[in-house]
This record gives C-alpha cells, sequence and structure tokens, in this order.
C-alpha cells in the first residue's frame, strides 16, 4: 500500500512540475549588443580551438621526435608509421546502402584436362 502512495505522490510532482515548466514564456529575443557579444564569443572560441589543435599538433611532433631518437640510442630500427584510412560515409537514411563489390571469380584453367 505504501507504495502505491509513494508512486502516486511521484506522478503528480511530475505532473505538477511538467505543467509549471510548460507555463514559463519564452525568452525575449537578443538585442544588438547580445548579438555582438554572441559573435564575439564564437570568435574568441575559435581562435582557442585552432590554438588547441596547434598545441596539439606540436606535443605530437615532440613525442614522435623523443621516441624515435630513444629507439635510435637503444640502436632499434623506427617503425614505419601504419596509414589510417578514413571510414567511409555512413549512407543516407532514405537511401538504400551500396552492395559491396562482387567476389572476384577465379581464373579457368584452359589448358586443363581436354
Amino acid at each position: 500500500m505504501r507504495q502505491h502512495i509513494a508512486v502516486a505522490a511521484m506522478i503528480a510532482a511530475l505532473a505538477f512540475s511538467a505543467t509549471a515548466w510548460a507555463k514559463i514564456p519564452p525568452p525575449p529575443p537578443p538585442d544588438e549588443k547580445a548579438k555582438a557579444a554572441a559573435e564575439d564569443k564564437k570568435a574568441k572560441d575559435a581562435a582557442a580551438a585552432e590554438k588547441a589543435k596547434a598545441d596539439q599538433a606540436a606535443a605530437e611532433d615532440a613525442t614522435v621526435k623523443n621516441f624515435q631518437a630513444n629507439m635510435k640510442k637503444k640502436g632499434k630500427p623506427i617503425p614505419k608509421p601504419t596509414p589510417i584510412v578514413a571510414a567511409a560515409a555512413p549512407a543516407k537514411p532514405g537511401e538504400p546502402a551500396k552492395p559491396a563489390a562482387p567476389p572476384a571469380k577465379p581464373e579457368e584453367k584452359k589448358d586443363a584436362k581436354k
């Protein structure tokens, strides 16, 4: 019985909060000052992202050079980097998937048993 009361209380609280949330008015449209601030923030975020990419690339290059130098000191061969192939783009939801290429047919021996 207590469980039923607890469930009913939770459902009622959820229903009341949903109706209260629905009555909140939408925010006012942004004015010119807010639009300019948003554009400045976008520009700063883009610059920060570019700087982060450059820092990441520099750190990766330094790590590779350190690894190669350590391998040379030990007298071990430096392994060649493995090329990474980008995955094919997924098919769009409305388009059917492209079938795979048919398997290659083995060559028939012409001079086999006649």
